[in-house]
């Protein structure tokens, strides 16, 4: 791979790890600890400037739900994620989900 390749490679990656920490955390702030992936995908796009389709947020659900942070369910043409304890306790820093950014320290 040329450098140009790996570099976006790298990005990719980033870009990852990146959203799934950011659907955590949008699924810890709600009641529910739920939200539909039409809403993570405009979170993600509107907040945090990661243009991407639908396909790419349910691929990233379908990662965090294999490493047992979410459960996902379909519900049409959207899917619905649920956070779950192992998720929980990533985004509280209690332990570190492989893929999935390390949120930052609180600040004092």
């Amino acid at each position: 791979m040329n450098d140009a390749g790996n570099r976006q490679a790298k990005r990719e990656a980033f870009l990852m790890e990146e959203a799934r920490l950011i659907i955590l955390k949008e699924l810890a702030q709600d009641v529910s600890g739920s939200a539909t992936s039409s809403w993570l995908e405009a979170v993600i796009r509107d907040e945090f400037m990661i243009p991407r389709d639908r396909a790419w947020v349910h691929r990233q659900l379908d990662y965090l739900a294999e490493m047992g942070a979410v459960a996902v369910k379909d519900a049409g043409t959207v899917k619905v994620a649920t956070l779950l304890h192992a998720g929980r306790r990533h985004v509280n820093r209690e332990i570190a989900i492989e893929g999935v950014k390390r949120p930052s320290d609180p600040v004092a």
